[in-house]
């Protein structure tokens, strides 16, 4: 193979992409978030209102994603690291799929199931595959949550993520309605110039991403459009 493209591709995910994996998603209405409301589950209120609720939801996204597998659009991603020195998985996804397809570099915007955190202390991140329980608590005493970004609290990495898109030469969005922000703001960190690409079975461009001025939407699931997508980086910029 020839040498690597030094070019950096960032690519940013949703819920679609996993959801062909089987992963149920909140507009799902044969999923887990239709036995639930958004404001009892996935909210600090919530948490302190409820927290027994809380975290008999998460357990049961917990169990679902141990029983799936990551699929095609995944690992297609995954292909772009073979030729490209420098790519990029910003998502908005709880999931590992990305990781357990093989992407070296996942920046999680909203938190991963497959993780918990002291309520006292954030720093303290622990891996966790079990159910979690009212009385498991961190090293210090007190009670894990989940290490998720709720509804109504800050996203904490959301920085970073501007920072990897504003110094990308390809921006390429998979499987989101672009409807939850902060994260739907992302694409107005990319350059006007670059190529950029939108893979969606239903894709609603917000206002950030038609500012963008050599954007290709295909109306296609993650599993069919991630490939031509990457594909055309290939031929786009092999030297």
């Amino acid at each position: 193979m020839s040498a690597k493209i030094a070019r950096r591709i960032v690519v940013f995910t949703g819920a679609g992409i996993s959801a062909e994996s089987g992963l149920s998603t909140f507009r799902d209405p044969e999923g887990i978030w239709a036995r639930y409301r958004i404001e009892e589950v996935a909210t600090p209120e919530a948490w302190h209102r409820n927290p027994q609720l809380v975290l008999d939801f998460y357990n049961a996204r917990r169990r679902q994603l141990l029983q799936v597998m990551p699929n095609a659009a995944h690992y297609a991603l995954v292909g772009l690291e073979e030729f490209f020195e420098d790519v990029h998985i910003i998502t908005q996804n709880v999931d590992d799929l990305h990781e357990r397809a093989g992407s070296m570099r996942v920046l999680h915007l909203h938190g991963e199931l497959r993780k918990v955190r002291s309520t006292r202390y954030p720093e303290l991140v622990y891996p966790w595959d079990d159910d979690l329980h009212l009385g498991d608590c961190c090293e210090r005493g007190h009670q894990l949550r989940p290490h998720v970004v709720w509804f109504g609290e800050e996203v904490p990495l959301l920085p970073q993520a501007a920072e990897l898109t504003r110094q990308a030469d390809a921006f390429v969005v998979v499987g989101t309605s672009l409807a939850v922000y902060p994260a739907a703001s992302l694409a107005y960190y990319a350059s006007q110039e670059i190529p950029c690409y939108y893979v969606d079975p239903n894709p609603q461009t917000n206002w950030e991403m038609q500012r963008l001025k050599n954007l290709k939407i295909l109306a296609k699931p993650a599993t069919e459009g991630v490939s031509i997508v990457v594909e055309e980086l290939k031929r786009l910029f092999h030297p």
